[in-house]
């Protein structure tokens, strides 16, 4: 009977191991598909500013594809709203598979969408379409995703689960920088124009049918019940009970969105455009930061599990980036120093890491289980979207406007130390 008892908790130890490893894959492959496909956008902008917004200048074609690329970030709060509502009532697994599909049908729309020669207007309205699609599912996906995983966790593993939210982005991000890296050196600009750009994005479908069967196979966290407190719309309590949560939560999440945005995806941009640094250099220089970002947020989820300094790191990762934007973008601009550019922006990519591990923390674990997918989709929702949507806009007009290289930097600076005075005021505390 003890061998019996014995075999039966190693097989339950397995299942849980198994379990563990399902949830961990479900819940991140939404979010990696979410980042891989504005990674790839993101890097490719000149090419379909090209194809699909013809302009009389290159600057006037890369900034309506940019603009564009932030019109998906209109559409995030509704998702927040809609699909987190629905994660909180419903349960998480009901939300996760409508945004991975919704994800899917977005991807699907830019990457077969006609260009702008060949079905004229349609071909911009097809990618605009894409880009709202792939916002609204984004505005509930990391909402449903980072309460399961929290609520997957045990009481000493939650910053290792949540951190592979963030893990999933720096992994997505490598994946896209280096086939952006692969398809710029191997193709021709011909052949990098007919149908290469579309590549990434096709691949990207291929995740779609493999997150669905994963997470119809994860166990559920959190039922809505019957009761009067939990019918009332996780919405309004949100806006009522929580004002002040998700208020500070949007300044504190603008810190690594405004980071991520300026840093790691439009850098490559910036590199070209503004230093004529060759596109194979600049998405191998950016597989190495994904790469740093992966292990920062691994290292920091670690960190939070053994010490519960969630806000501690918080701060030291705004400071550090504050400390460290305005050497980054200076010394690119240096003849024969990007070494020494490079070396600092990796400085600034473990900051981002630390960063979105311990923002996302300090969020989901004050807010009580009933508005917890709520609150975080909206948090992250409104602070994407205000903030990071904004961000390759605003730094490509400031940089045509003022003629001044720093400008981003300077912007980068400003919007951190706003986010560092939230931090200070929020309080942190831990839910069950």
């Amino acid at each position: 009977m003890a061998a019996a008892v014995a075999v039966g908790g190693i097989e339950a130890a397995s299942g849980r191991k198994g379990g563990n490893r399902r949830v961990i894959v479900g819940a991140s492959l939404g979010n990696g598909l979410e980042i891989f496909d504005f990674t790839v956008y993101s890097f490719f902008a000149t090419v379909i500013g090209k194809l699909y917004f013809p302009s009389d200048t290159a600057y006037g074609s890369l900034l309506m594809a940019v603009a564009v690329f932030g019109v998906g970030f209109v559409m995030r709060p509704l998702g927040s709203m809609v699909l987190g509502a629905y994660a909180d009532r419903k349960g998480r697994k009901a939300a996760m598979l409508a945004t991975i599909m919704l994800m899917g049908l977005g991807t699907a729309l830019i990457a077969f969408a006609p260009t702008h020669e060949q079905i004229g207007v349609w071909a911009p309205i097809l990618i605009i379409a894409g880009r709202l699609l792939q916002g609204f599912s984004a505005g509930g996906e990391v909402g449903a995703a980072t309460t399961l995983l929290l609520e997957s966790a045990g009481a000493n593993q939650r910053g290792a689960f949540v951190s592979w939210q963030a893990i999933s982005q720096g992994i997505a991000a490598l994946l896209g920088a280096s086939l952006g890296l692969l398809l710029t050196s191997v193709l021709s600009e011909d052949a990098l124009y007919s149908w290469g750009w579309r590549v990434p994005f096709i691949l990207g479908l291929l995740i779609v049918p493999v997150g669905v069967y994963i997470r119809r196979h994860i166990e559920e966290t959190h039922v809505g019940s019957d009761s009067a407190a939990a019918k009332q719309a996780p919405v309004r309590e949100m806006l009522t009970r929580h004002a002040s949560d998700l208020v500070l939560g949007i300044l504190m999440i603008m810190s690594g969105t405004v980071m991520v945005y300026i840093v790691l995806f439009y850098m490559p941009t910036y590199m070209m455009q503004t230093h004529h640094v060759a596109a194979p250099t600049a998405y191998l220089l950016n597989c190495l930061a994904a790469a740093v970002q992966i292990v920062a947020v691994y290292l920091s989820g670690k960190y939070v599990d053994r010490f519960k300094r969630s806000k501690r790191a918080m701060l030291f990762s705004i400071v550090a980036g504050m400390a460290l934007s305005y050497p980054t973008f200076w010394m690119l601009g240096v003849p024969g120093h990007l070494w020494l550019a490079v070396a600092f922006r990796m400085l600034l990519i473990v900051a981002i890491g630390i960063n979105m591990l311990t923002s996302t923390m300090l969020i989901v674990e004050a807010l009580p289980r009933s508005v917890r997918a709520t609150g975080v989709s909206m948090i992250y929702s409104f602070g994407v979207t205000i903030f990071g949507g904004s961000a390759q806009v605003v730094v490509t007009w400031l940089l045509k406007a003022t003629g001044n290289p720093m400008a981003p930097a300077w912007y980068l600076i400003g919007m951190l130390a706003a986010s560092l005075a939230a931090t200070c005021v929020f309080q942190e505390r831990r839910h069950a």
